[in-house]
C-alpha cells in the first residue's frame, strides 16, 4: 500500500485509499488480498477509439499484491481527491467510502458498510451526500443501517 502510494504520488496521480484497508483505516479491519485506489484521470491514457490503458509506471503489483485502481471521474467522485481523510497514505472520506461500497454488487462491501455503522459513524452526513449525489442509494443505506442495528437486538 505505502509503496504504491509513493509512486503514485511520484507519477503525479491524484489517489486516495478505498477498499477494505480503507474500511480499516476507518476502524473496522478486515483481511483483503489487494489494495485499492481510487485515483485521478491522470492515472490512465486515453487513445483512438475510446481505448484507456494505464499511464507507464502506474504500479499494478507490489511484491505479489495487487493494486486495482478506480477511475474517480467514472465514479462521479474526483472530488474524493480534493480531501482525503489525513494519513502517511490518503485514505477516503466516509462519504466516499460507503459510496463506493454501496455501488459495489458484492455482500462482503454491503457487510463492510454494515461495520462501519456499528462503528457509530455519522449516518446523517453520509445520508445527506448520498441523497445530493446518488438518491438511488438511500434506500440501500437505509436498509444496511436498519439491518447493522438489528443485529444488536
Amino acid at each position: 500500500m505505502r509503496v504504491a502510494s509513493a509512486r503514485l504520488t511520484e507519477l503525479g496521480v491524484r489517489h486516495v485509499l478505498v477498499g477494505g484497508l480503507a474500511v480499516g483505516a476507518w476502524g473496522h479491519a478486515r483481511a483483503t488480498k489487494d489494495v485499492v485506489f481510487l485515483v485521478g484521470e491522470e492515472a490512465f491514457e486515453h487513445h483512438p477509439g475510446g481505448l484507456v490503458t494505464m499511464k507507464y509506471g502506474v504500479p499494478i503489483q507490489v511484491g505479489g499484491v495487487a493494486v486495482d485502481l478506480l477511475s474517480a471521474s467514472a465514479n462521479n467522485r474526483e472530488d474524493a481527491l480534493l480531501d482525503p481523510r489525513p494519513s502517511g497514505v490518503p485514505v477516503a472520506s466516509l462519504p466516499v467510502l460507503i459510496y463506493l461500497k454501496l455501488k459495489s454488487p458484492r455482500p462482503k462491501d454491503l457487510a463492510d458498510v454494515m461495520e462501519l455503522i456499528r462503528l457509530g459513524i455519522e449516518r446523517d452526513a453520509i445520508r445527506a451526500d448520498l441523497l445530493a449525489r446518488s438518491p438511488e442509494l438511500v434506500e440501500k443505506w437505509d436498509r444496511a443501517v436498519a439491518e447493522a442495528w438489528r443485529g444488536d437486538e
